[in-house]
């Protein structure tokens, strides 16, 4: 038997069960993997608490859509992005439904090769925070020589949005709490404490011009300084605050959006080689049973260590 994670209502973390189902088994095109790590996203508790609606016909709900493991099965016909997919393989799935689990069937075009330097964790967080951080940067179309404001740089997403955008040639400027300021400094990023005062902070680091913002955090702060730092608001992106980009004219990236999800799958061998190039790493905050999802759910809502929590099955 198979242990899985599902939201049997929906509300808070204390609806989350852990259930035994039947071992998996690939068809034609697909591929079982076992997993060893699993990927923790607030999009993951957004599902079942009602957010995107309460229709009680979808329950239980399985979460979870990144993971890294290996393969052990193989259905007739399966391909991946980058080749053939053979049992044994390490692999990295991004974009796949019910991974809150021990062993999954996807198909064989939801895997790629695992990055080497990688470790299982970093493997499993890799797919979301990579995918969000590049379709960021391409919305905002950010280029060698310009400064770029991130919010939230010490978060998964913004501390990928650091690296990349160093790997473009640009200046960051990063917010984040003082204990992560040291963090930031060495992937090359100008840490500054968000809160009261934050504009003239960013003016005192970069006087000149802001060229383009990425909001990770979705607060109004973020969004005030970044339109009136920006002189197109076109630059500005966030991944959070939707209401006020489509009141005020901004991009807004991800959630449920099939675009971003395009966008993303698009990218994602071409991620995974200049991580392998570069030696882009993923922070890992903590890790955590599979059968403590909730816990992780309920601590990934409050104020918590910098990068990526993670399941271990």
């Amino acid at each position: 038997m198979t242990k899985t994670v599902v939201a049997t209502a929906f509300g808070g973390p204390a609806v989350l069960r852990v259930i035994d189902e039947p071992d998996p088994t690939p068809g034609a095109g697909e591929v079982l993997v076992e997993l060893r790590a699993i990927g923790v996203n607030p999009f993951d508790y957004k599902v079942y608490s009602g957010e995107f609606g309460t229709d009680e016909s979808t329950l239980p709900l399985r979460l979870g859509g990144e993971a890294s493991g290996v393969v052990t099965a193989v259905g007739q016909g399966a391909v991946g992005p980058a080749g053939a997919v053979n049992v044994g393989d390490e692999v990295i799935l991004s974009a796949v439904p019910g991974a809150y689990t021990e062993r999954v069937v996807v198909p064989g075009d939801s895997v790629i090769p695992k990055i080497a330097h990688f470790d299982w964790e970093s493997a499993a967080g890799w797919p979301a925070v990579s995918g969000t951080a590049d379709e960021a940067l391409e919305t905002v179309g950010l280029g060698e020589g310009e400064t770029v404001l991130v919010h939230g740089g010490a978060g998964g997403v913004g501390l990928l949005v650091i690296q990349l955008s160093k790997i473009r040639g640009a200046t960051v400027i990063a917010t984040a709490r003082e204990a992560n300021h040291d963090a930031l400094r060495e992937l090359g990023a100008i840490p500054i404490t968000y809160g009261e005062g934050l504009i003239d902070r960013v003016r005192s680091v970069a006087p000149d011009e802001i060229d383009a913002a990425i909001d990770t955090v979705g607060t109004d702060e973020a969004v005030d300084v970044s339109l009136e730092l920006l002189a197109d608001r076109k630059r500005l992106v966030t991944i959070s605050a939707f209401e006020r980009a489509g009141k005020e004219g901004f991009p807004a990236i991800g959630g449920a959006s099939p675009k971003s999800g395009e966008i993303r799958r698009a990218s994602r061998l071409k991620l995974a080689e200049l991580a392998a190039s570069k030696g882009i790493t993923v922070k890992v905050a903590k890790t955590f049973p599979l059968a403590n999802a909730a816990q992780a759910h309920a601590e990934l809502q409050q104020a918590h260590p910098s990068g990526k929590f993670v399941l271990i099955p």
